[in-house]
């Protein structure tokens, strides 16, 4: 029975709650509004700093992991540094003595990289030419979704062989299956022999699907004329020996090129596994800088609930004191208008949860960012919304339901 007389209770609460938010629509719909952009604003950025998190996650899944990348270093010439790369120390000898001598080290895919016009039959394109060794594809976790990919002895005896990016086979074979196929670099002939998967955009912006692999020696010997590499991409054994390798990698190169202890590198060691978790933390830090400054709108919107229930509560002094008189305890008051507020700030917890989804789900189209919806960030931002009714709300409350009913019947 007491459990029915509850219920009937707070039914009659939001009732009269809701009769008394009709009389003032517009108002309502003011006071709800720093309520629905707080949570919208709130829905959306996270869903931004999500997408940016995941942005990270797929750049890093698409260059594989444990990894880090040796370069070339800078070169000297009358006194002016030329930019990293410009040097030609690394040879592959340097890999095979990496891969034999450093322990944490897995493998090691040493390459020569450069642009070339690609033809084939009445169609060209100008793409990224890659000299590689078979280890580049483990290296790097690069399938070869149709056809195969060049071998070892391919790889010794200078074969002229090709894997193509998905971009480079759209824009010259379109439809056309491209395995046999002769395409031609800088006017020496290479038959494909497989289409790598796609990988997507790079760190950097850049389309990895938009490149030609052929072996390393035919590219050195054949495509550049050069007998050193253009770098190394250098797989660790697990995440704990990144470190480690790159450690003992330096100090096996500066042996290797006879550097004096004093003397600066000729090669320089980028660690990619380092650089996205940068990335990727600097992402989460400005998740929650922006979640955090959309929150300020949620108390915002709360500070104008209590300022709007203030006002209600001297507008209807006299409504109290009727209540009063006709039997309303002071609990019944204070459920009445805590339930108001409530219900303002839960039904602009609801418009803005719609509005920051729509936000979310369409911005990618507009300007291209990458969004990703979190159902953790639309129950946080629901609950902190009835968490604001709820606070903002009970002092109002607290002050009608104080109001004595004799003096609440004589005001004017």
């Amino acid at each position: 029975m007491t459990r029915e007389i509850k219920i009937m209770g707070l039914q009659i609460n939001i009732s009269t709650a809701l009769s008394s938010l009709r009389v003032n629509k517009l108002r309502a719909g003011l006071t709800m509004l720093g309520v629905i952009i707080g949570v919208a604003a709130v829905i959306a950025m996270v869903a931004i700093g999500q997408g940016a998190k995941d942005r990270v996650s797929k750049q890093i899944e698409s260059m594989g992991s444990n990894l880090f990348l040796i370069l070339p270093g800078a070169s000297t010439s009358g006194g002016l540094r030329a930019a990293t790369g410009s040097r030609t120390t690394l040879t592959m000898d340097d890999a095979e003595a990496i891969r034999r001598e450093v322990p944490a080290v897995s493998n090691v895919a040493p390459t020569v990289r450069g642009s070339a016009q690609v033809v084939a039959g009445n169609q060209n394109w100008s793409t990224i030419l890659m000299g590689v060794t078979p280890s580049f594809l483990e290296v790097r976790e690069w399938g070869v979704v149709k056809g195969e990919a060049f071998s070892e002895t391919e790889v010794r005896g200078s074969a002229k062989v090709a894997l193509i990016g998905r971009t480079v086979k759209e824009n010259l074979f379109g439809d056309e299956d491209p395995i046999g196929q002769i395409i031609r670099i800088k006017n020496v002939p290479f038959m494909v022999n497989g289409v790598l998967s796609e990988k997507g955009q790079s760190s950097m912006g850049q389309d990895q699907d938009d490149v030609v692999i052929v072996p390393i020696t035919t590219a050195q010997k054949k495509l550049f004329g050069i007998t050193h590499v253009t770098g190394m991409m250098v797989k660790a054994s697990g995440p704990a020996q990144v470190k480690e390798a790159v450690d003992d990698t330096s100090r096996l190169l500066r042996q290797r090129h006879r550097i004096m202890p004093k003397q600066e590198d000729d090669f320089t060691i980028r660690n990619l596994t380092e650089m996205f978790t940068l990335q990727e933390s600097t992402s989460k830090t400005m998740m929650l800088l922006l979640g955090s400054i959309a929150s300020i709108s949620l108390i915002v919107g709360g500070i104008g609930i209590m300022n709007i229930m203030l006002v209600s509560v001297t507008e209807r002094t006299k409504e109290i004191g009727i209540r009063r008189a006709i039997g309303a305890t002071r609990k019944d008051i204070q459920s009445q208008f805590l339930t108001e507020a409530v219900i303002l700030s839960l039904t602009g917890g609801i418009i803005g949860i719609l509005l920051g989804s729509s936000v979310a789900i369409f911005l990618p189209y507009i300007v291209e960012w990458e969004t990703r919806i979190s159902p953790l960030s639309i129950l946080g931002a629901f609950g902190f919304s009835a968490a604001t009714g709820i606070f903002f709300g009970l002092y109002p409350a607290r002050k009608a339901s104080s109001v004595h009913p004799i003096v609440a019947l004589k005001y004017e």
